[in-house]
């Protein structure tokens, strides 16, 4: 078997994209397998993916994840294989949430200055995670060495190179492995073995035959370990499909050169590329398979550089991820080992830095309680003053990093504003600076450019209007403090109480002559005697006790609802009517009036587009000074009728003309004071948590009463003063009535129960009465009249039955009177 029919050719450590282009094609046409190495491994051409770096950018992530870094930049040489890499980070990174924040191309042919230059640019950014992949051992000396002098390797950074550099660290210069100190890196993890001891032994045995003054190391790189792999495997694979049809059509050469079109194909070169890629084996540097045509290692290995040598901190494999030892993922909690970092620190860099921030304050012509801008003309030093700045001091105070920043006052040449706050917050978006501090509102619409921390003041748009004042005159204002509900439920419980007592006392046994009479009296004493008895004591009047009880329940359900008739009527005599001119946003558009805002303010958006107010009737105003004479003037006179503003403005122009305004109609929410940062700042998270420590604690409450005296970051505001004192209703002192009537009905059994005792007397000698004349009757039947005077007897009976029975009667009662009257009197002690 001639070998040019088996492999046209075997191209070993080329880094010539040309001649690597050539012999990919020279393959291709003549079906011939070429294999190529480079710092991915040995590939096989022809295949899908030539380059596959999804094994390595995975060991990446899990890393980064480890450490708990968000944002990296990439650092890559602008090659083919620089480029290749840039899809697999970007896929990877985006689903574990990672961002690459940042991509810096070097070319093989940059001046040291255009390097430099980069780096700089990069120390502006906040992010400090460097990920470097280049295959040229030379252009990766440079990078470090320019990096260190740019102040990059030093302390907060952290670097991480691929295994296109960590494979040849044994050729870069060694200036720039000095500087590496604390420079993390990934290359494929080669297992110890006997195999591999007894080929270094021999390697080592052969090189010093073949040069003897040779200092060559004994350490054989891992591109050699791949070699002899790679042709132990193409030799088990060819001794797999054994001898068969090995013809090859020769190709047409003219000269020296050769014709692509005419060439011929390998009869056995598709084969013998199946049997490769299915082939397995356990060489020199471990499992060893090129899937599908690219070596994948199934382990990775992390090393920290520590002087001018290396440090194995950790592994990575695809089953496992992370561990400290290959074997076993258990062990302690952090997955891999102490780490000497840049600028020989021992504590995990937090991934990022904050460079000095451009800070924009606005400037205020009214309400600088909140922001003052304060600048010293001879040493260009901008100070910011007011509340707002005083709550981002504190922040700051709080945060567990430091944050230089730098004001920048948002004005024009002339020393006034530039702009509106929407404007101010465009230049995040612009990136003309880093950070917004002031009483900058957080509405919807500007959400979609820039990004607020939480709110560290609570707030509303509300409406202030003038107060109305108008004291109360009615004819009929006495009947006011009582709802009817409450009037009838007083007159119904007044004729109650006459009616029971009246029950009470007309009894014939008492003597109280107050109760008995005519009817007429009888019915006028329910309505007199209850009223009465309120401003004339009559318990003299009183005989029994009961009804003595029930008065004394009558007058303290009387004292009660007189004492809360009385404070009621008072307020509404003597205090003035406090009302605002104007109670709804319809009845100025109605009207309409004039309406004022805060110049430079979201406001004036939400009066036009939410509101539906004319924009033509809509005023801007400064100070609070402006906000008083236009209020005062009205809209007749040049000012306004109402001021829309968020409640903090409006607390503060109370405070001052409190006496004369108020705030009145519904308060259109919002999200509060915050500071502004541009999309996707990771300091928002941070600035955010500071706030929430910041009003938790005293601080808040000082900062307040410093500039205001009293609480302003509350939602809450005074409602409009309404002294129409609105009249009590029944449901107030239902409770009293109801025990009211429930005693007063027990007293009523307990003093009346002498009523059945009396029914049942009297039936039972109406039946004895009747049981006594029936034998009389019998008898008088039996006997027959016989003379003349008997029958004149018998003619007058019945006039003498009627008067006997009268007299029976009459005796009866008395003897029933006599029966009673010691139980009666009995019953009045008890009672």
């Amino acid at each position: 078997m001639h070998s040019e029919n088996v492999i046209g050719s075997t191209f070993a450590g080329s880094e010539l994209l040309v001649g690597k282009t050539f012999l990919v094609e020279l393959g291709q046409k003549s079906q011939v397998p070429f294999v190529s190495f480079s710092n991915l491994g040995p590939t096989i051409f022809p295949t899908q993916n030539p380059q596959n770096f999804s094994s390595s950018v995975k060991a990446i992530a899990a890393i980064l994840q480890e450490f708990e870094w968000s944002e990296v930049v990439l650092i890559y040489e602008d090659t083919e294989y620089g480029n290749g890499i840039i899809p697999y980070l970007v896929g990877v990174f985006q689903d574990i949430g990672i961002r690459l924040g940042h991509i810096s191309a070097i070319s093989n042919s940059a001046e040291d200055f255009e390097i430099l230059r980069e780096l700089n640019t990069l120390t502006t950014m906040q992010t400090r995670v460097f990920i470097v992949h280049m295959s040229t051992p030379k252009l990766g000396s440079r990078i470090f060495v320019l990096a260190y002098k740019a102040g990059m390797l030093s302390k907060d950074y952290a670097w991480l190179i691929t295994d296109g550099l960590s494979n040849s660290l044994d050729v870069m210069d060694p200036r720039a492995i000095d500087l590496m100190e604390g420079v993390l890196g990934i290359r494929p993890h080669i297992p110890k073995s006997k195999d591999l001891e007894n080929f270094k032994k021999r390697w080592n045995k052969n090189l010093h035959l073949m040069k003897q003054n040779s200092l060559a190391s004994d350490q054989v790189s891992i591109f050699g370990l791949w070699a002899y792999d790679t042709i132990y495997l193409l030799s088990m694979a060819t001794e797999k499909i054994g001898l068969m049809n090995t013809s090859f059509f020769k190709a047409n050469y003219s000269g020296n050169s050769i014709d692509l079109a005419n060439l011929g194909v390998s009869q056995i070169g598709p084969k013998l590329v199946n049997e490769i890629l299915g082939t397995k084996i356990k060489g020199l540097s471990g499992e060893f398979h090129l899937f599908n045509g690219q070596l994948q290692p199934s382990a990775f290995e992390i090393f920290n550089m520590i002087g001018t040598g290396e440090r194995v901190v950790g592994y990575w494999t695809l089953e496992k991820g992370l561990s400290r030892n290959l074997g076993s993922n258990k062990g302690p909690r952090n997955k891999l080992k102490k780490i000497l970092w840049p600028g020989d620190s021992i504590t995990i860099p937090k991934g990022w830095a904050v460079p000095e921030l451009k800070v924009a304050i606005p400037k205020k012509m009214g309400f600088t309680q909140f922001v003052e801008i304060h600048s010293n003309p001879h040493t260009n030093e901008t100070k910011c003053l007011g509340f707002s700045c005083d709550v981002f001091f504190a922040v700051l105070e709080t945060l567990d990093f430091p944050v230089p920043y730098k004001f920048i006052p948002f004005i024009n040449e002339n020393g006034e504003s530039a702009g509106t706050y929407n404007d101010l917050l465009y230049q995040l978006k612009e990136k003309k600076v880093d950070l917004v501090v002031g009483d900058m509102t957080i509405v919807a619409n500007r959400t979609s450019y820039v990004e607020f921390t939480l709110p560290y003041s609570e707030s509303g748009v509300i409406m202030l209007v003038p107060i109305k004042r108008d004291k109360r005159k009615n004819l009929w204002i006495f009947v006011q403090p009582w709802h009817w509900d409450l009037w009838l439920a007083f007159i119904s419980t007044l004729i109650f109480i006459g009616f029971v007592i009246l029950i009470m006392e007309m009894k014939p046994q008492t003597t109280n002559t107050t109760f008995q009479g005519p009817l007429r009296r009888q019915l006028s004493m329910i309505f007199y005697f209850p009223f009465s008895s309120v401003v004339l004591p009559q318990r003299e009047s009183m005989v029994r006790d009961c009804t003595r009880f029930v008065l004394a329940i009558w007058l303290i359900l009387t004292i009660i609802l007189m004492q809360s008739y009385t404070a009621s009527l008072s307020t509404m005599l003597t205090i003035e009517e406090l009302r605002p001119t104007f109670v709804s946003v319809n009845e100025l558009r109605r009207k309409g009036c004039f309406v004022g805002y805060q110049n430079g303010s979201f406001v004036k958006d939400l009066l036009v587009h939410q509101l539906m107010l004319n924009a033509s009737k809509l005023k801007p105003y400064d100070t609070v000074l402006d906000y008083y004479k236009a209020l005062s003037e009205g809209s007749e006179n040049g000012g306004v009728s109402a001021i829309f503003d968020e409640i903090p403005y409006i607390r503060v122009f109370l405070a001052k003309y409190g006496n004369k305004y108020m705030m009145t109609g519904p308060t259109h929410r919002t999200d509060g004071f915050g500071f502004a940062f541009p999309l996707e700042s990771r300091l928002v998270s941070h600035f955010s948590r500071a706030i929430l420590r910041v009003r938790e604690n005293k601080t808040m409450d000082d900062i307040e009463k410093r500039y205001f005296g009293h609480e302003l970051t509350s939602q809450s505001h005074a409602d409009p003063i309404d002294t129409s004192s609105p009249s009590l209703g029944l449901y107030s002192f239902g409770g009293l009535f109801i025990i009211t009537g429930v005693v007063t009905i027990l007293a009523l059994i307990v003093s009346e129960s002498y009523i059945w005792r009396t029914v049942r007397t009297v039936r039972e000698c109406s039946q004895r009465c009747l049981s006594s004349k029936e034998p009389n009757n019998t008898k008088e039947a039996a006997v027959e009249p016989t003379t003349e005077n008997e029958m004149n007897a018998i003619k007058q009976s019945p006039v003498q039955e009627i008067e006997n029975s009268e007299k029976a009667i009459a005796s009866t009662s008395n003897q029933i009177e006599e029966n009673i009257s010691p139980q009666q009197e009995i019953i009045e002690e008890n009672n």
